[in-house]
């Protein structure tokens, strides 16, 4: 495993179980913790997005690059984001069980499609 990699491991693992944490704080009224989940969900989207930093500084590449590519990929990963949250929220907070899991479906096939937008199609 090289250096850049076990970095980023760490550091994506560290934020991915802090925004969880938060989230789980924010959305569970009985811990009664949802200033105190706010601020650990936004640490935790800090330091994921200080891992994507951090890697590719580490692979020598410019932090920030924008054409029409990366911005139509952003934008698919927001809106499969979006659907998939949708549909959790129609499950487990509307009470609406089998349109929520239609609705995530929908919403995990769109983030599914950004496998081929990133990697692309091989033969």
């Amino acid at each position: 495993m090289t250096k850049k990699d076990f970095i980023s491991m760490i550091l994506g693992a560290a934020g991915l179980m802090l925004f969880a944490l938060g989230m789980c704080m924010v959305l569970l009224p009985e811990w009664n913790a949802r200033t105190q989940g706010i601020m650990l969900g936004v640490a935790g989207a800090a330091a994921m997005l200080s891992t994507l930093l951090v890697r590719r500084a580490m692979e020598g590449k410019p932090l920030f690059s924008f054409d029409a590519k990366v911005v139509m990929r952003v934008a698919l990963g927001l809106v499969g984001v979006l659907i998939l949250g949708t549909g959790m929220c129609m499950v487990m907070v509307w009470s609406m069980l089998v349109p929520g899991i239609l609705v995530g479906i929908v919403g995990i096939l769109a983030l599914l499609c950004l496998i081929p937008a990133f990697i692309g199609l091989k033969e």
